[in-house]
């Protein structure tokens, strides 16, 4: 049988002999045709045009879970029509790494928004948690932010269940009235089951605090103490895979002593909150936590009229509603979204910042401005 042209149609099983060359011109289900080469394109082709596209997608999918920049996979779209065609298949983006999201904030565009929009319909849960988040906190589209973090968590995704917790804890989007603190207990015991260290944080002083669930000051305790254990060992871990000299940081004192530090960058360490006396550095955040520290920053720190963002350094969520977040009931001029979110922040710069309230009320009764509210409608959160 013949087309228009006059080419016959390949025929199954038929190989043909070209200069003591065979070439099977068999037709594979669901892969690439595999083509047929001439005398004269025999000795030029390359055997990347035969290769079967179910080999180069397993390949770019083992490349895509392992790309430490988005530029690693964006160099692969970039090289040819087929990469470019086999990048986008939904298998090689269901697994994707999360760093392959870690997006600038300055280079945020439709194109990384659809990019993100792809991955997250290929089932990826990273890109559903990075764009969720990106979507409630930064574009304020508040529905479909938690909806793709709710697809996240319902994927098992320890982030997404933490991000779901404090939202649940302030009430997020809402009013005050939308707080449903069992629900955020709920949502952190899960995220903590699966190795979240934030999340068991969390619970530990949930539960030392009674709040959202019954007072149990020992078992809070153990949470904590269960929390620097893993943060410990994560950073033992990670420091033996990449060759670094653990001497250098980590050391040991019966009576830590804090060190403050100025910029985010030049950090120190962070002392563990228990009474281990051991630093080590600080923990490096999640490429959504990091774009939404750039967005902001990129727009003077301030999220909106009379909004704030959480103190802690590393976590860039800001508030939905005026005085929605906890602040320091010792000075009254930081604020939290989390009470991991304070103990952190404490231990890495703010307890040698502190100032008592009084110092507080003063300037405030002398008619200085400031973003903290003392109308009683804020939650405080004691210094540690």
């Amino acid at each position: 049988m013949r087309t228009r042209r006059g080419i016959c149609y390949p025929k199954p099983d038929i190989c043909v002999e070209e200069k003591k060359r065979v070439v099977k011109t068999r037709d594979f289900m669901g892969c690439r045709k595999r083509q047929r080469l001439t005398p004269e394109t025999a000795g030029e082709s390359d055997m990347f045009d035969v290769l079967p596209d179910d080999i180069v997608v397993s390949i770019l999918s083992k490349l895509s879970s392992t790309a430490r920049c988005p530029s690693d996979f964006i160099n692969v779209l970039n090289t040819c029509k087929r990469f470019n065609s086999l990048a986008l298949n939904s298998v090689v983006l269901s697994k994707a790494s999360p760093e392959m999201f870690a997006v600038k904030a300055k280079n945020w565009s439709e194109s990384a928004h659809r990019f993100l929009k792809t991955c997250a319909d290929a089932g990826n849960v990273e890109a559903c948690y990075t764009l969720g988040m990106i979507r409630f906190y930064c574009l304020q589209n508040r529905g479909s932010g938690a909806s793709l973090m709710a697809k996240a968590a319902i994927g098992s995704h320890a982030p997404a269940l933490y991000a779901l917790a404090v939202v649940q804890f302030n009430g997020s989007g809402g009013s005050k009235n939308d707080k449903n603190l069992r629900a955020g207990v709920a949502l952190c015991a899960r995220a903590a089951f699966l190795g979240h260290i934030d999340a068991l944080r969390e619970l530990g002083h949930c539960l030392q605090d009674g709040y959202g669930v019954r007072q149990n000051i020992a078992e809070g305790r153990r949470f904590l103490v269960q929390a620097n254990a893993r943060e410990l060992a994560a950073v033992l871990s990670s420091a033996a895979a990449s060759s670094i000299n653990m001497n250098t940081w980590l050391t040991w004192s019966s009576h830590p002593t804090p060190r403050a530090s100025q910029s985010h960058h030049a950090l120190p360490g962070c002392p563990l909150l228990s009474d281990f006396g051991c630093n080590v550095p600080a923990p490096e955040a999640h490429p959504a936590n990091r774009f939404l520290v750039e967005w902001f920053d990129a727009r003077g720190g301030m999220p909106g009229a009379g909004l704030r963002l959480c103190s802690h350094v590393g976590c860039g969520r800001p508030e939905t509603r005026k005085h929605e977040f906890r602040r320091c009931s010792v000075c009254g001029a930081v604020n939290y979204c989390s009470r991991a979110c304070q103990a952190l922040d404490w231990k890495l710069r703010h307890k040698a910042e502190c100032a008592p309230v009084e110092r507080w009320l003063i300037e405030e009764a002398d008619g200085v401005d400031g973003d903290v509210a003392i109308d009683g409608n804020d939650d405080v959160i004691a210094g540690s």
